[in-house]
């Protein structure tokens, strides 16, 4: 067995990295494969954000006979650990075949670059951008993940605890439908906060009137991270970025932007899962895929709500309420059926007990490990 870091600049090698989920998944029917062009721009050093401040590395690991059986990204997000006052790097995209040694040899590669570059701990699974899911899967293998939410084999938390790897956080998604509404209370407090604090919900019809929203909600995501740990504020090139990601794909009636005096101080995202539609075109959007895309993005029947926050100053106020209550209203009012609450922290107990109380499932269990290095 070799391990071998692999030339983003090789077609040939980025073409093996991207590839090999696609032979450890050959026979498993929950596996998404991500949009293809999107994973194949987190190894472009040159137009992808992340690396403007950042760096990043790709080990492969191949058997005797040169197969790749194995692989790992290294993350040192230099703003992530300069707001977090840390020298942390992230493991991502980590996928391997069932054998424990070709996966303590990817990690040990991974150990000795963040080494080399000064870094004393390393956590994950964690992507290049807030739009990547969190975690390592541990609960709901059988259910198909939401959309960009990590799915892995049942083995992989085994071997990364068996590496040193001990839990830092856990986040739980669930699963709604319409036969699940929220409670008459919840509507009554929104009604009541609104008239009290003034707060009003944006709302967009197209992806116009979407796009001249992106300044608020780079000013919202960066203003919901004061008071909090775990990640990093958004550079201009990133937030332009992910928007062209949500643009691609978002139905604006479930962008939804809390305002008080025009001042943008909350948000709720939720998105048309489109996962059914990549596992049939395999991710490509060549030369038919993005017509079948388009025509999911158009009569799927799930949703995602996955992105969340309230600055600072305004959390505790029945914001939540609001921007919830105006969801609702918006999934019954269209075509939507059943919806994933993606990733919503252990932490945050007092959210977990009110979306229980609504008949929300948590079907789903996601866990971030760290070891120091």
């Amino acid at each position: 067995m070799q391990i071998r870091e692999i030339d983003t600049r090789n077609k040939g090698d980025v073409r093996q990295f991207l590839d090999l989920p696609f032979k450890i998944y050959k026979e498993n029917r929950q596996w998404v494969p991500p949009l293809r062009p999107d994973a194949r721009k987190q190894l472009d050093r040159d137009t992808h954000a992340f690396y403007e401040t950042s760096d990043a590395v790709f080990f492969m690991a191949y058997s005797d006979d040169d197969e790749p059986i194995g692989r790992i990204a290294v993350l040192d997000n230099e703003r992530y650990n300069q707001h977090n006052n840390t020298r942390t790097a992230f493991f991502y995209l980590f996928e391997v075949v069932d054998d424990f040694d070709a996966a303590k040899a990817l990690f040990e590669a991974a150990f000795g670059w963040a080494k080399k570059r000064g870094l004393n701990a390393i956590l994950g699974p964690k992507g290049f951008t807030p739009l990547n899911g969190l975690g390592m899967l541990t609960r709901g293998f059988e259910h198909r993940p939401a959309l960009g939410i990590p799915y892995n084999l049942p083995y992989y938390p085994g071997f990364v605890e068996r590496l040193g790897f001990h839990e830092i956080r856990e986040v739980l998604s669930g699963h709604m439908d319409r036969e699940h509404h929220l409670p008459d209370k919840i509507s009554i407090i929104a009604e009541k906060v609104r008239d009290k604090r003034g707060l009003v919900v944006e709302r967009y019809e197209g992806r116009g009137d979407l796009r001249k929203a992106i300044p608020k909600i780079k000013e919202l995501y960066n203003g919901s991270l004061t008071g909090t740990s775990g990640n990093a504020p958004l550079t201009e090139s990133e937030i332009e970025q992910m928007a062209n990601q949500i643009l691609w794909f978002a139905d604006p009636r479930l962008i939804k932007i809390l305002t008080k005096d025009d001042r943008p101080v909350g948000f709720l995202f939720a998105y048309p899962d489109i996962s059914d539609a990549l596992q049939k075109t395999k991710g490509e959007l060549f030369p038919f895929g993005w017509l079948r895309i388009l025509i999911e993005l158009k009569t799927t029947h799930w949703i995602n709500i996955n992105g969340a926050g309230i600055i600072e100053e305004y959390r505790g106020l029945g914001g939540t309420a609001v921007l919830f209550n105006e969801m609702a209203e918006s999934v019954l009012a269209g075509r939507y059926r059943e919806a994933d609450l993606v990733q919503i922290g252990t932490e945050n107990d007092r959210m977990q007990r009110e979306m229980s109380s609504f008949g929300i499932n948590f079907y789903k269990s996601h866990k971030i490990y760290e070891r120091p290095i």
